[in-house]
């Protein structure tokens, strides 16, 4: 079992940055591999960015790639998203995922556990 918590999350106006965090716990979090995901109002969540065990391989989905930057801290047991040039088609609640089994990538069936999420609003 892998509790997740985001936090980091709020109100910016566009070409501004926000930094979220994931805290995890119940599981050596240097074993698990974790995503970021967003779900905008009436759309599917889709993925985000997603960061391997080690913390050697990341991959971003193209609509964020060199905005988004994501990374983990082990011994905090935590994994951040940092977000520049925010844009107002960022708006979603964000969530983070993990994935115990080291095979997970883009696909949201793939990651067992889910944070709560937390709100990003980017204003015009």
């Amino acid at each position: 079992q892998v509790l997740l918590v985001e936090s980091g999350g709020g109100l910016v106006q566009a070409g501004g940055s926000l930094r979220l965090s994931c805290a995890a716990s119940g599981r050596t979090f240097s074993t698990v591999t974790m995503g970021w995901f967003r779900q905008a109002p009436g759309k599917e969540r889709e993925f985000v960015a997603h960061i391997r065990r080690n913390g050697g391989l990341t991959n971003y989905a193209d609509s964020v790639k060199g905005r988004f930057t994501i990374f983990r801290d082990n011994a905090k047991s935590t994994v951040y998203l940092q977000m520049n040039s925010l844009k107002p088609e960022d708006t979603a609640v964000y969530y983070c995922a993990a994935d115990l089994t080291g095979l997970a990538y883009q696909a949201t069936r793939a990651y067992q556990y889910w944070g709560q999420g937390t709100q990003v609003t980017v204003s015009s």
